[in-house]
């Protein structure tokens, strides 16, 4: 970071030596501005470590020769005034003004112009705390919106109508910043964005910006909470949306239905996402959990029950993330998480067997974020009497056995041709008995002799054919 702000300064000063021989008649100060989240984080304390810097007053030629100098120009967009500096994390861009044409996030015409006024550009951005430029050199900043006084009462507030609704896409960075920061929004920019359609957004500008909350937030129900209220649902997330109303088993969920459920789960999952390696499928599992209830659910006898929903409901999650992103490995990931969710607390709960603990751990595509999913599951419903840490003491426990077990020869392919075996079509099930063996923790000696046996009893069985 200091390094990329020292390289900052050093542009800033080119710009001003550059803004001395200007020779317009415009009467315009070249300078360069720190802009958008970097000033905003700055001013909350928030560490942001991707640098924005907009450059006025000099023509594009001229901030590519001075990039040239300080260390290599990259040209990230040079028609729209984008640019970088090799091997620092600086985005550099030119004021530029936008003229829509369409209804998606990109169908905008943009035209560069250095000298249009640092009023005049930060009228294009979002809101009055994105919209604070400061002096690279001086740290004055330039506060045209009042984005410094709704920063301190916490507030998201929308600039111009005619600008904001241009872009649709701001519906769902309102949420975003509402659930990251922990602000209200405004009552004319909730009014706002209630009137906007966000149905032709691209699905990669709404998966990031769900990402962001998914991952930045301490409390991700809000922004879901959020775009409820709006009334955005329906078109990006309407699997979430049938979850509203849904009932529970009251014995097991006081909480309220598979919405509010949800919701708890997920803000539960936030305090365990930085324990896991893979953060946003870890996530979006924990969103996604329960999405099988909302067709599995039933009264049978006076009594709620959603008996296999975790099954019935991956066809829905898979559904949902194909929406979002075409990762398959993500989708992967997520959709083996939520057919096992709710195996850690039905074994904790039980104390089940060594061998059905180390068959959910292999089975499992990330034995460690299903412990935590299986945690924030139970940590996210109200049941009286619950106590969630005798689970998670069973379940790291048995991880421990498992991990250990994992470590320990096991009867492979290779073993049983070694023996004399042929593959042939029962190799398949000679492993998988191996296999269950192992999981069972039999030492590779007994497991193989027990394996050779079965083999010669189907090898008998077909020979009697």
């Amino acid at each position: 970071m200091e390094r990329n702000l020292l390289k900052a300064k050093e542009l800033a000063e080119k710009v001003k030596e550059k803004g001395g021989n200007c020779s317009c008649s415009c009467g315009c100060i070249c300078r360069a501005y720190f802009v958008g989240g970097f000033v905003r984080d700055r001013l909350l304390g928030i560490e942001n470590k991707d640098i924005d810097i907009e450059v006025h007053g000099i023509e594009p030629k001229a901030l590519e020769e001075i990039l040239e100098d300080i260390g290599g120009k990259l040209s990230y967009g040079e028609s729209f005034g984008i640019y970088g500096i090799k091997d620092y994390g600086i985005d550099i861009a030119m004021p530029r003004k936008e003229k829509v044409r369409g209804k998606g996030h990109k169908d905008f015409d943009i035209f560069v112009d250095p000298y249009i006024g640092t009023l005049k550009a930060s009228e294009r951005r979002d809101f009055t705390c994105n919209a604070l430029l400061q002096d690279v050199l001086t740290g004055e900043i330039i506060d045209h919106f009042g984005g410094i006084e709704d920063l301190k009462a916490k507030i998201l507030r929308h600039i111009k109508d005619e600008t904001f609704i241009e872009d649709p896409l701001r519906v769902l960075r309102a949420a975003q910043f509402a659930s990251r920061f922990n602000f209200e929004i405004a009552s004319e920019t909730f009014e706002l964005c209630e009137s906007m359609d966000i149905n032709n957004l691209s699905r990669e500008r709404i998966y990031l910006e769900t990402e962001k909350a998914l991952l930045k937030a301490e409390k991700p129900s809000v922004y879901f909470e959020i775009l409820r209220k709006m009334g955005k649902l329906s078109f990006w997330f309407p699997e979430l949306e049938n979850l509203i109303g849904v009932k529970q088993n009251p014995k097991h969920h006081a909480e309220g239905d598979v919405w509010v459920h949800t919701m708890m789960v997920l803000d539960a999952a936030a305090k365990y996402r930085d324990k896991v390696e893979n953060k946003i499928g870890f996530m979006l599992a924990s969103l996604t959990h329960d999405f099988g209830k909302a067709v599995a659910t039933e009264e049978i006898d006076g009594v709620i029950h959603s008996y296999n929903h975790e099954i019935k409901g991956l066809s829905l999650v898979k559904s949902f993330l194909r929406r979002l992103t075409n990762e398959n490995k993500l989708t992967d990931y997520v959709l083996n998480l939520v057919r096992n969710h709710m195996r850690p607390n039905t074994l904790a709960g039980a104390n089940s067997s060594f061998k059905a603990s180390n068959k959910m751990f292999y089975e499992a595509v990330d034995p460690i974020a299903l412990i935590y999913l299986g945690l924030s599951d139970g940590e996210g419903r109200i049941k009286e009497g619950a106590d969630e840490s005798k689970n998670a003491e069973y379940l790291w426990r048995r991880l421990e056995i498992y991990n250990e077990l994992i470590k320990k020869p096991y009867v492979m392919g290779r073993d049983l041709i070694e023996a004399g075996l042929k593959p042939n079509e029962n190799f398949t099930e000679l492993l998988e008995f191996a296999n269950k063996l192992r999981l069972s923790g039999i030492e590779k000696e007994s497991a193989l002799k027990q394996t050779l046996a079965l083999a010669a009893r189907l090898n008998k069985k077909k020979t009697k054919k």
